[in-house]
């Protein structure tokens, strides 16, 4: 079978690889053992971000002339510190990738580095470094140091430069292919010479006869093209495939025929299929049976999807695989101290999905017909557990990271319970629906099985707007999902969205101020704000009128047709309330601001909000009742209990001693010690009805009684839960 090399282009994270080509080296090398992976995001980074690195750069800004065409004060101060910047940019690299951790205290004396105007804002940050060890306050300032270099590379040399998003405008809503083609046709800068040199030492290692690219974002699409373009010149005979999330939702209608100059295929959804028909059919792709793939013949463009098998299941995807990935390389980054920010860009974490697609599929917003969400299949827990073994054997890492767009409950619970029953101990984060099957019992089960926070979407904190864009939530339901996550000692992050259809001024600001109750009730953590998209896709783009608005563009164009521009007569018009919203929620993160007038953030006079201060609380104190459910099966996350007088129950979090008659007391024990994850090879959990069948007929108390009992009570609070 002909050599595949699967590539993710600069830039997407520096703390752990992006899991595309993961996913798909994990199966095909299954069928092949000639398939390979890179990562050029963190290999060109390496290259830049070192001495030598740092020596180029320095050396093209004097060849540039930035220098003598701009007066810019934070320049000159940056180049009359280059010295500085060479001699400690090693040390600064190796200390973020873990491998030289005494830079700490010398880091964190503020005389080590040079500081440029990201470290103006510490006096602000000041708050954190009571709470923040010395790593990770060093980490903090590390990252700065990084960030002010990377200001510099965009203000000197490369104007498209980021560390996480490199060129991303000339991919964002491009109808047409002309900007991108123009970029590609000026000569390569300094850091596309790196990325080529990159490239080509993985070129001369692999020789492969196929690349595969992923481009899960717009600042992906840029570096995968100039990668592209590279491989055309120096290896023609190479053919180059193109795909990713990026792919999947913008390049539907591709009908741009130019884009067959830098590559010769691009794949649709899932890539396991189109990838295996291609190297099945290598050296007659015209008469092979390719699989939702487009190419050009006679200059124009075509979509063939011959192959007519079904989509691979979990089973037959295999497990994700880094393998041939500098995993030492990768860097813990600590830019902003937003808690959920740092688990996106601070330690390294093995990705996986609890289920493919989402089991909801019915959010306005959401491109619910594309594949990656329209198809549903969960992952036997099982299944999952292995993969999760296999790929601790292989990292030699434990923290995992769901990267579904919504992780079943009930799914989550069964992974739960087979982590416990192995006894295997993890730390894991993933994205959820704030719905009350989420219970206080259900988080208290996922905190034991290594959950340490979840993100959901809350979108629009107004029941109104919720019902609107069928998200199947109350802003009283997040309140009570929270609490209950919060309890358990699970962190909670919601995502925040503005400026939906027929939002009003008064909506928006209400919605910042129930978002308020939530932080100062202590059951949300941390939020990000971002403004509404109509997408071709979702139920707002295919249905505009049904949501009250007109789509006024754009003219659907050859390349990316995705992002839709709209006029909503209704509503308001949001672009006064981004800078606001975001300074609210920097306050109530950092635990202050709770007191002041939510107009207080915005420069422009507001209505004052129609919300009862009480609003969450209320919410909170009428959560339902939790009903002891005879279907709910019992576990018990405690030690093994010992008889006596009183009964001993080692707990999850605190002992309990519960003073009962013999035959209870021996019935609880039995029962506490027959519902432990321990061992149990698949054996079922008993269900409560049957837990009170067995109860001992001749107690004093029926079971109906004890069950309302102070001693049930404390049995639940030591770990007897009901899931």
């Amino acid at each position: 079978m002909p050599r595949l090399l699967l590539l993710t282009p600069p830039f997407t994270q520096l703390n752990t690889p992006y899991p595309a080509t993961a996913y798909l080296t994990g199966y095909l090398q299954s069928k092949s053992d000639t398939v390979f992976q890179a990562d050029l995001g963190i290999e060109t980074f390496l290259t830049l971000f070192s001495r030598l690195g740092l020596v180029r750069l320095f050396e093209a800004i004097d060849l540039s002339g930035t220098r003598n065409r701009t007066s810019d004060p934070v320049i000159e101060r940056a180049l009359s510190l280059r010295e500085r910047y060479l001699d400690t940019i090693d040390p600064v690299i190796r200390f973020l990738q873990g491998s030289d951790p005494s830079w700490a205290t010398q880091i964190c004396r503020r005389r080590f580095l040079p500081e440029g105007p990201r470290f103006l804002k510490l006096d602000d940050d000041h708050w954190a470094f009571g709470s923040l060890g010395l790593t990770d306050r060093a980490k903090h300032l590390a990252s700065l140091y990084l960030d002010d270099l990377a200001d510099l590379i965009q203000a000197t040399v490369d104007p498209r430069f980021g560390l996480s998003r490199y060129a991303e405008r000339l991919a964002t809503s491009a109808a047409s292919f002309d900007p991108l083609d123009q970029a590609l046709q000026e000569p390569p800068g300094l850091i596309d010479r790196m990325l080529e040199e990159v490239l080509d030492r993985q070129m001369k290692t692999v020789k492969p006869h196929l690349v595969g690219i992923t481009v899960p974002f717009p600042g992906n699409l840029y570096g995968a093209l100039r990668s592209a373009a590279f491989i055309r010149r120096r290896y023609p005979g190479v053919k180059i495939a193109l795909g990713g999330g990026y792919v999947n939702t913008e390049l539907r209608e591709l009908s741009e025929p130019r884009l067959f100059d830098f590559v010769d295929y691009v794949t649709l959804d899932a890539g396991e299929r189109p990838l295996l028909s291609l190297l099945e059919c290598f050296d007659a792709p015209e008469k092979g049976r390719l699989c939702r793939t487009f190419l050009r013949r006679n200059g124009k463009v075509l979509y063939i999807n011959t192959a007519s098998e079904q989509e691979l299941s979990f089973a037959e995807s295999g497990t994700p695989t880094y393998r041939g990935l500098p995993l030492r390389k990768y860097l813990s980054l600590v830019e902003m101290l937003n808690p959920m920010h740092r688990l996106w860009s601070d330690g390294r974490w093995n990705k996986l999905t609890v289920a493919h697609g989402c089991y909801w599929k019915k959010c306005a917003f959401c491109d619910i017909g594309l594949d990656y969400i329209q198809r549903y299949e969960p992952a036997p827990a099982a299944l999952l557990a292995d993969r999760i073994e296999a790929m601790i054997e292989e990292t030699g890492e434990t923290g995992f990271h769901f990267v579904d767009e919504a992780a079943p409950p009930s799914r989550l619970a069964d992974l739960a319970l087979e982590l416990l029953d192995r006894g295997r101990a993890i730390s894991w984060w993933g994205n959820i629906r704030f719905e009350e099957a989420f219970t206080p019992d259900l988080c208290r089960l996922l905190a034991a099985s290594g959950c340490i926070a979840v993100t959901g979407g809350m979108e629009v904190a107004s029941d109104r707007l919720l019902a609107l864009m069928e998200k199947g939530i109350t802003v009283a339901q997040v309140a009570r999902v929270a609490h209950a996550f919060t309890e358990g000692g699970i962190m909670v992050h919601a995502y925040l969205m503005y400026g939906f259809p027929t939002e009003t001024t008064e909506e928006t600001i209400e919605s910042l101020e129930r978002v308020r109750q939530l932080f100062e009730a202590g059951i949300l953590h941390s939020a990000f704000w971002h403004r509404f998209t109509a997408t071709r896709h979702s139920p707002v783009g295919l249905n505009p009128g049904a949501y009250g608005i007109e789509i006024t563009g754009p003219v659907p164009g050859r390349f990316a047709n995705n992002d839709l521009t709209h006029i909503d007569p209704s509503g308001c018009d949001p672009e006064r309330f981004g800078p606001g919203l975001a300074k609210a929620i920097y306050n109530y993160m950092h635990g202050v601001g709770f007191d002041a007038d939510v107009r207080s953030f915005f420069d422009s006079p507001l209505p004052k909000p129609k919300v009862s201060p009480n609003l969450i609380t209320t919410a909170l104190a009428a959560a339902p009742s939790f009903r002891d459910d005879l279907e709910r099966r019992v576990v018990w996350l405690g030690g093994v209990p010992s008889m006596g007088s009183p009964l001993f129950l080692p707990g999850w979090g605190e002992d309990r001693t519960i003073r009962i008659e013999p035959s209870i007391a021996e019935w609880l024990q039995s029962l506490l010690k027959e519902s432990r994850p321990r061992g149990r090879k698949g054996a079922a959990y008993l269900k409560l009805a049957e837990a009170a069948q067995r109860y001992p007929a001749k107690s004093k108390k029926s079971f109906g009684t004890f069950i309302k009992s102070r001693e049930w009570k404390a049995a639940r609070e030591a770990g007897l839960l009901l899931i």
